[in-house]
């Protein structure tokens, strides 16, 4: 019999890739950690070996599962504009959703663009803040949504969990600032919580620091780091060839990206939509 790939364990395997905990692609697909361990295992029946490598803390793709995660992407990608093509006409409305700078570009660019196609009578608004002004205009209902970044196990922490990341210490690959006191900083804005941690945290190991440069915009602080002008606390992911981790530095609790809504927006069939394609295709 010939092999079919099932896309709810396409679905459930590009979860667990994505945020790197079972229980986390438990969370956001609202199934048992047993059953996304079941998934996993009759999708790697299918693909003939093993897709990821396991231990207590997190999972990591093996070589066949980085194969199938780049081959289905579009696949899956391909299915969901299916199934919203049969029905987008008939949804309409307008949603405002708040993103950080530093993801703008990845939501404007990769995961709107499909949205808005299958659902063409749904009118997007968007807006860019810190993370936690976001999350105010959300609670005011100023915003219907947004993604924002956020401490993990945070009393006031709530949200759909997108991904997991581990803020670093990074100055440039050559010629970085001395790690000598005071520390050249450069800062987020205000209500950025990379902001508050990176100076709380400094504050606490009895570090002097200056502030070299204070931005909204990563890309500001991306070029300050990268000219050696400063360091900074970025997510591991986000490190670039002209970035290098900084050892002897405060370590910094992992922080969690999430999407947020409005009391108003949960009976919002937009919005629900809108968290759906952002749930399975964010990245860092």
């Amino acid at each position: 019999m010939t092999a079919i790939l099932d896309i709810e364990l396409i679905r459930t395997f590009h979860a667990v890739a994505r945020l790197g905990k079972f229980s986390g692609a438990a969370q956001q697909l609202h199934k048992s950690p047993a059953a996304v361990s079941v998934h996993i295992q009759r999708l790697e029946a299918v693909a003939g070996g093993r897709l990821l490598d396991r231990d207590n803390q997190s999972v990591s793709l093996t070589a066949l599962g980085k194969r199938l995660l780049v081959s289905t992407t579009e696949l899956l990608a391909t299915h969901d504009r299916v199934l919203a093509d049969l029905h987008g006409t008939r949804l309409a409305g307008r949603v405002t959703l708040g993103v950080p700078d530093e993801y703008a570009d990845h939501v404007i660019r990769d995961i709107l663009p499909t949205f808005t196609a299958a659902w063409p009578n749904v009118v997007l608004e968007l807006k860019t803040a810190p993370s936690y002004a976001l999350r105010e205009y959300v609670q005011r209902a100023k915003l219907q949504a947004a993604v924002l970044t956020q401490p993990m196990d945070q009393p006031e922490a709530a949200g759909q969990i997108l991904v997991t990341t581990t803020p670093v210490w990074v100055g440039a690959t050559h010629g970085a600032p001395s790690a000598t006191d005071p520390l050249p900083l450069a800062v987020h804005a205000a209500q950025c919580p990379y902001r508050q941690v990176m100076l709380q945290a400094l504050r606490q190991s009895g570090r002097k620091v200056r502030i070299v440069l204070e931005s909204p915009s990563s890309q500001a602080i991306k070029a300050c780091v990268e000219a050696g002008l400063g360091i900074s606390l970025i997510d591991r992911a986000r490190v670039t060839e002209n970035m290098r981790i900084l050892e002897g530095l405060p370590v910094v609790p992992d922080h969690e990206v999430v999407f947020v809504r409005s009391q108003a927006s949960h009976a919002d069939e937009a919005v629900d939509l809108l968290g759906k394609a952002i749930q399975q295709r964010f990245r860092l």
